[in-house]
């Protein structure tokens, strides 16, 4: 069940996607991608100072 939402949940995505420019495809594209980084820096730090 979980897959087939995520799936229904993509093709959003890409549907609505394909309806702005690219300029601003790529600008959120970027804004989700360094979101994600900071995410991923803040979770490797939690980690190790709990060590």
């Amino acid at each position: 069940m979980a897959l087939l939402v995520v799936l229904v949940a993509f093709g959003v995505l890409l549907g609505a996607a394909s309806y702005t420019s690219l300029p601003v495809l790529m600008a959120g594209a970027g804004l989700v991608g360094a979101w994600l980084l900071a995410f991923y820096i803040r979770e490797r730090v939690s980690h190790t100072r709990n060590r």
